[in-house]
């Protein structure tokens, strides 16, 4: 009978793939956990101690690492002399390890997590299991992936090709690389201290980044035709682990195929509309917004920033933060829209969207978007690592009596109630625009967008010239993502109407921006706080 070695962390669907290897024939071996799991569920096991002679111990750091184990593993089938060293020995052939390995990522993830307890943490048997199964990948199957059970299955009932045996082995590689890296990033985090191991006082970044890229698919072209393209997951760098969110985990329900400018574009909307927790929907081209907007509901929401430039918007790229509904889906098929991302996608809006079969559909998982992490971008011969920006500054509705900190009201005068909530708005949507960018807006709606502009002037400029085709200014607020350095800036977006400005200020030339304002009446604010996008 044929021997399948179960030892997993991570017991999900455990039961029922060993359930139906037992039905296919195999003998159930296990260790610890794993083995208490499979017995409770009324499953025959063999326990690694009754072939290896040796109990558990040490708290488990010893289980499998023995030759009866690691023998069956290693052995060659198609070498005699393997097999005569398995046979004077009584070590029988392991055809099947299922192993995933100790939740290191967690515990590291865990500040209150004791360095002792971190360092039981790091796995040494099942990377060797794993490892030894992959190198014979040729006879022995090895599955680190609960995700993989169902296609092992499907694969033992026909016979496994040497593409697939050759492709668990990768992901098994790939698996205990990353488990590896992620205990060296976690060590660099800690120092020796004369009586014990402490965290470092301020977050360090490791001396070095290991780690895969799983495959989605490969993409239409790149930013041009001419350029090969292709999607993959990223992974996180706090942990090393293939990222099972947003773009990383993403469902593409129809369309054509997916560009890098897709990409590129649905991204940069996306990062937009989780900014916002009420109902939000951008309209991107070339990864700049031509109209962002919130509403009582996504359609309303979608409508908005849709009118805010319609020009623009034909063919443009949406990201919606909720589910599309039935009348956001009559919206968006009313024109021409090449993608879009949301939440999700009700049953009766993917019937609609059915009468657009060219538009491409995604759904992402925005949620888990939200969460701080790295982020990593090539240069030529190099990458840069950086923390994700986010404008945390405005979660919470401002007042003057609850500004966040390093903010200040620098005129004389005081924004309105209305005014405070349109800057806030403004001030989100800005944060996404290419630098230097200038956003004038209302309460829940982008009005004008000057983006990636070489001076702040022109960017106001370029965002007056959209709006006489769109909405008149007057009334509305500015954003702008760093200081004005001279006092023009401010006098022209005086004079397109906008009555408040909020910027980082932090120039030497501030007294003469701030009396541009006074003399304009405007209500301005430093931030204190800027946020560039490149």
């Amino acid at each position: 009978m044929p021997i399948a070695l179960l030892s997993v962390s991570d017991k999900t669907a455990i039961v029922e793939l060993a359930r139906d290897l037992a039905f296919r024939g195999y003998t159930l071996l296990s260790t610890g956990g794993t083995a208490r799991q499979l017995l409770s569920a009324g499953l025959h096991v063999t326990s690694v101690a009754e072939v290896t002679g040796f109990p558990e111990m040490m708290d488990g750091r010893m289980k499998t690492l023995h030759p009866a184990i690691h023998g069956g593993i290693l052995a060659r089938r198609d070498r005699p002399d393997d097999l005569a060293a398995l046979e004077r020995h009584a070590i029988g052939l392991i055809d099947l390890v299922i192993v995933n390995l100790y939740p290191f990522a967690e515990a590291a993830r865990d500040d209150a997590t004791p360095f002792e307890s971190l360092i039981e943490q790091i796995d040494i048997g099942g990377p060797s299991l794993v490892r030894a199964a992959a190198k014979n990948f040729r006879h022995v199957l090895v599955v680190v992936d609960p995700g993989d059970y169902p296609r092992l299955l499907a694969a033992l009932d026909d016979t496994p090709t040497l593409a697939f045996r050759f492709e668990l082995a990768r992901k098994a590689f790939r698996a205990t690389a990353a488990f590896d890296a992620r205990v060296v990033d976690a060590l660099d985090r800690f120092e020796a201290g004369a009586a014990a191991f402490a965290r470092r006082p301020a977050r360090r970044e490791p001396g070095a980044f290991s780690f895969s890229l799983d495959k989605v698919r490969d993409l239409r072209y790149g930013e041009n035709p001419h350029q090969r393209a292709t999607w993959y997951r990223a992974p996180d760098l706090e942990s090393g682990a293939t990222q099972h969110w947003g773009f990383g985990d993403a469902t593409v329900l129809q369309g054509q195929e997916l560009s890098f400018t897709n990409l590129l574009d649905l991204d940069a909307a996306l990062r937009i509309v989780l900014e916002f927790d009420v109902p939000a929907a951008a309209v991107i081209k070339h990864t700049n917004p031509c109209g962002v907007a919130i509403g009582d509901t996504i359609s309303d929401a979608y409508i908005r920033a849709r009118e805010a430039d319609r020009l623009s918007a034909f063919g443009g790229i949406v990201a919606l933060n909720r589910e599309m509904d039935r009348a956001t889906a009559e919206a968006m098929t009313a024109t021409k829209i090449d993608c879009v991302v949301a939440a999700a996608v009700t049953a009766e809006a993917r019937e609609i969207l059915k009468r657009k079969p060219n538009m491409r559909v995604v759904i992402a998982d925005c949620q888990a978007a939200t969460t701080a992490a790295l982020e990593l971008r090539s240069i030529l011969g190099a990458m840069l690592v950086q923390e994700r920006d986010a404008v945390v500054e405005a979660r919470t509705v401002w007042t003057p009596e609850a500004l966040p900190d390093g903010f200040r009201v620098a005129t004389r005068r005081q924004p309105t109630a209305d005014e405070w909530e349109a800057l806030r708005f403004g001030w989100r949507v800005c944060a996404h625009v290419k630098s230097n960018a200038v956003v004038f807006a209302n309460r829940d709606q982008t009005l004008a967008i000057g983006a990636g502009q070489m001076s702040r002037v022109d960017a106001v400029q370029v965002a007056m010239l959209m709006a006489q085709r769109t909405h008149g200014l007057v009334g509305s607020v500015a954003a702008t993502d760093g200081f004005f350095p001279f006092r023009d800036g401010v006098d022209l977006v005086a004079t397109a109407g906008a009555t408040a400005v909020i910027h980082p200020g932090g120039s030497v030339r501030d007294p003469e921006v701030i009396a541009a304002a006074d003399e304009h009446g405007l209500a301005m604010v430093f931030t204190g706080r800027r946020h560039f996008r490149h």
